[in-house]
């Protein structure tokens, strides 16, 4: 079962917080907030998919509320609909003047609420899985370049400030050009395939990241790892790819090996993210000079 979209409801009476939880809590997961100061809190916790956010409130009204989360990276791009008493024009187009999705007046009805809250969870929905092919490469299924400098600018930081590792392995399928010439391109897409389904397997933890790089390339970011735990890795991974047996048309098997370069560092030492990368990727062009199917970590390949 897939999870459920999930809502915050802010409302300082509770009456309403209530009521609005009967109503769409059968659908998806809510939490609620009672004034805006909590509200902001909660945003940032939960990241809900859409929040129902009331003008007013004592303290900090609706429209602060919303400056202030439209001001974090983390809860900027959440939709709000405003759901209030004030039913003025006026007040109407100042809330969709600060890019608030919708705008639904009290008192309200269930169904209008049920209505529009589905049409902006639809929307969002359709955003969310627009975003994840963009990010996916649609060849071997692994995420792209784009997905791996979003990940690796989060991780830099995170290293950066708990002063952890991070490594990082750039690894080149040896002599596919003459693969592809022998056996043909798409074969040669079958190929890629095979390794890209060898790579995740070599990794121990959830926070391991592995991704096309582009062409016969790879790349894999291990956060809180040293240089030994990276070799070890990158070690398994060119064994396995050296073993997996890549089916042919006419029912023999291929095999393909790789190339790996390794780097790894603490960020908070200094340094910056592309020379960090452009070392493990040095060092890849040079385990393919030296005579291919091997690792060389950044340090040697200076």
């Amino acid at each position: 079962m897939e999870p459920k979209n999930s809502l915050l409801i802010v409302d300082d009476e509770v009456s309403n917080l209530q009521m609005l939880s009967h109503i769409l809590g059968s659908a998806y997961t809510i939490y609620t907030a009672k004034n805006g100061v909590n509200a902001i809190e909660k945003a940032r916790m939960y990241s809900p998919d859409l929040i129902l956010l009331d003008i007013v409130m004592p303290g900090m009204d609706g429209y602060q509320v919303l400056s202030e989360l439209r001001n974090v990276e983390t809860t900027r791009k959440i939709p709000i609909i405003f759901i209030t008493g004030l039913s003025s024009i006026d007040d109407e187009k100042k809330g969709l003047s600060l890019n608030a999705v919708d705008y639904i007046s009290k008192p309200f009805s269930p169904m209008i609420v049920q209505l529009r809250v589905r049409n902006q969870i639809q929307i969002v929905n359709q955003l969310r899985t627009i975003e994840e092919l963009s990010m996916r490469d649609q060849l071997t299924g692994l995420p792209n370049r784009r997905s791996f400098d979003d990940v690796i600018q989060s991780e830099w930081k995170r290293a950066t400030r708990e002063s952890e590792p991070i490594s990082v392995l750039v690894m080149d399928i040896d002599k596919f050009k003459s693969y592809n010439d022998a056996h043909g391109h798409q074969q040669g897409d079958v190929a890629l395939r095979a390794v890209a389904g060898v790579i995740p397997r070599s990794l121990k933890r959830p926070s391991d990241f592995a991704g096309r790089w582009g062409g016969e390339e790879f790349v894999v970011l291990l956060p809180n790892t040293p240089i030994e735990g990276a070799l070890e890795i990158a070690e398994d991974m060119r064994r396995n790819v050296e073993n997996e047996e890549i089916p042919l048309e006419d029912g023999s098997v291929s095999k393909v090996t790789v190339s790996i370069g390794v780097n790894a560092q603490f960020p908070r030492q200094g340094g910056v993210i592309d020379a960090f990368v452009a070392k493990a990727d040095k060092a890849m062009f040079a385990a393919k000079t030296s005579g291919k199917n091997r690792i060389i970590r950044a340090e040697t390949a200076d």
